[in-house]
């Protein structure tokens, strides 16, 4: 009959145990799992099973001592608030912005906006933030009613905590997954009426600037209104413009309509010697601005008497993009042949997703004759 096997004792916590294998006594502090070995008066281990008294005397000393029960660390937790966030992520804008990396029409939009939020709930801390503090804050602002205006701010609040928490590491970003409202498709356009009525509301200088627009598709403020000298290529087919798109940090190059070429080379010759001159400039010779070009079509609007018409009181200098948009998908220029949504992403410097969803998805059931064409009707 084999031998029954002998029940191992549980060793007593507050008490001095001896382990065999070291030769030495230890303590198992309360609350723990660790062991610590007990030494004499000189420091060195309590050695040998025989001697359990100079354990429990060692034992007695750490005691004593009040090394007895273990002391908690006190980790001093930095609270992160949102205005950390903000700060931040402003901070990296305007060293990007310094470098010349960064367009200042967004640098400004994202000083305006971390700031409102800032004001809004700066002193939260990150761990507290919510989603629906966010969708709250946008609410909460009555002249922000374009859901693209909504898109900005909650573009412009995301992308702060992405970078912070990229860079940071050890917070979790609370606005993962937080939805922004749908993409507005770009429905209204110029008709020739309108068009006409636009030069003749304004100057030639705003009119070429307007006309440059409208037969470029080019973002307005961004891109347009920095186009060079330098910028313009002449070759067999015609003339081409190099142009850098500060919302996407991308350069490309695009044919441009004989009437334009021909306004360029006018503008050319008016700048003179210095080719780094932009071509469209105001009456004052400088670049166009988005807060002068708002301001000058808000004038237009109402000496047209736009402001009472329910679609034309829509219409502002971005519209100018949309029409070229509208133009190329109809082939306004080209004999109804309307072009490929592939093409006009990249004539308009956007990706083929974003400019079906501007143009292509719900423009296209509004305007039915490219569908017919394609049919051969």
């Amino acid at each position: 009959m084999a031998e029954k096997s002998k029940s191992r004792q549980r060793r007593s916590r507050g008490r001095a145990w001896y382990w065999e294998q070291t030769d030495s006594w230890y303590f198992t502090p309360p609350g723990t799992k660790k062991r610590l070995r007990l030494v004499d008066t000189t420091g060195r281990p309590v050695r040998g099973k025989e001697n359990s008294q100079l354990a429990e005397l060692a034992l007695a000393r750490v005691k004593a001592d009040g090394d007895w029960l273990p002391t908690p660390e006190q980790k001093s937790k930095v609270v992160i608030q949102v205005a950390m966030v903000c700060s931040r992520y402003l901070e990296h804008c305007e060293a990007r912005f310094k470098h010349g990396n960064l367009s200042s029409d967004y640098h400004a939009e994202v000083a305006r906006y971390l700031n409102e939020l800032c004001a809004y709930c700066g002193a939260l801390a990150v761990d507290e933030l919510q989603k629906g503090h966010i969708q709250h804050w946008v609410e909460s602002h009555p002249t922000w009613k374009s859901t693209a205006t909504q898109r900005n701010a909650m573009s412009i609040v995301m992308a702060a905590f992405n970078f912070y928490t990229e860079e940071v590491g050890s917070i979790h970003n609370p606005l993962v997954g937080m939805q922004k409202p749908p993409q507005c498709p770009r429905l209204h356009s110029f008709s020739e009426e309108d068009e006409q009525l636009l030069y003749s509301a304004t100057d030639d200088y705003f009119g070429n600037f307007l006309f440059a627009g409208i037969h470029t598709g080019l973002r307005p403020f961004c891109e347009l209104a920095r186009v060079t000298a330098n910028d313009v290529i002449e070759s067999e087919r015609g003339m081409q413009w190099r142009v850098y798109a500060s919302k996407t940090g991308k350069t490309r190059t695009i044919p441009v309509r004989s009437e334009v070429a021909e306004l360029t080379r006018q503008m050319i010759e008016e700048v003179g010697a210095d080719p780094t001159t932009t071509l469209f400039r105001n009456s004052r010779g400088g670049a166009w601005t988005k807060v002068a070009g708002v301001q000058r079509f808000r004038k237009i609007r109402q000496d047209l008497g736009w402001l009472n018409d329910p679609v034309r009181k829509q219409y502002s200098t971005y519209t100018c993009r949309h029409t070229f948009a509208h133009r190329m998908l109809a082939g306004y220029w080209n004999e109804g042949q309307g072009c490929s949504i592939e093409v006009l992403a990249e004539l308009m410097g956007d990706t083929p997703k974003v400019a079906f969803d501007h143009y292509g998805r719900e423009w296209g059931q509004h305007y039915q004759e490219p569908l017919w064409t394609a049919i051969g009707m």
